[in-house]
Parts: C-alpha cells; structure tokens; sequence
C-alpha cells in the first residue's frame, strides 16, 4: 500500500469536520466494518463527506455506488478505485 492511498486514519478528520460525531460513538474504536448509520452518519452528512473527499482528492465518486458504501471500509475502497484513475491523467 503507497502512503497515497485513502485510509481510515484520512478518513476520520474528514467525517469529523465535515459532519462532526455523535457523542455516544468512539472513532478511535474499531469502525471500519460500522455502517455510517450506527455511527450517527446519515445520507446529508455522507454527502458532505464525498464532497470534501472529492474536493480533497481530486475525484469524482458515483452516487450510486457512493449509496451503496454503508462502511467506512466499503468507502475507503470505493475512494480508493477512483485514485489510480485520477493519478493517471
């Protein structure tokens, strides 16, 4: 894995300043197989969250495929299919 690609650890500080949390649920714990849902993470914030990934990275996510990321890790591989696509252009 290069240190280009999206992890947990460049996912949290987005859904923290994009959305912020509900303060009944720990992201320091193990969430990478938590639907957003359990986390507090409805479908207006995740779209806050895409955007601010797709700004951030440079990428444009499907919606279709971004409604169907209900994990962190489902997202984080979802972001990470459309990084090789970016880099090379």
């Amino acid at each position: 894995m290069s240190n280009t690609d999206f992890t947990l650890e460049k996912l949290l500080p987005i859904l923290l300043e994009g959305s912020g949390a509900d303060d009944q649920v720990d992201l320091g714990g193990d969430i990478i197989d938590t639907e957003f849902t359990a986390l507090g993470y409805e479908s207006l914030a995740m779209l806050e969250t895409a955007g601010r990934i797709e700004r951030e990275y440079d990428i444009s996510l499907d919606e279709e495929a971004l409604a169907e990321a209900l994990t962190p890790r489902a997202l984080i591989d979802l972001v990470n299919a459309h990084l090789p696509a970016a880099r090379a252009v």
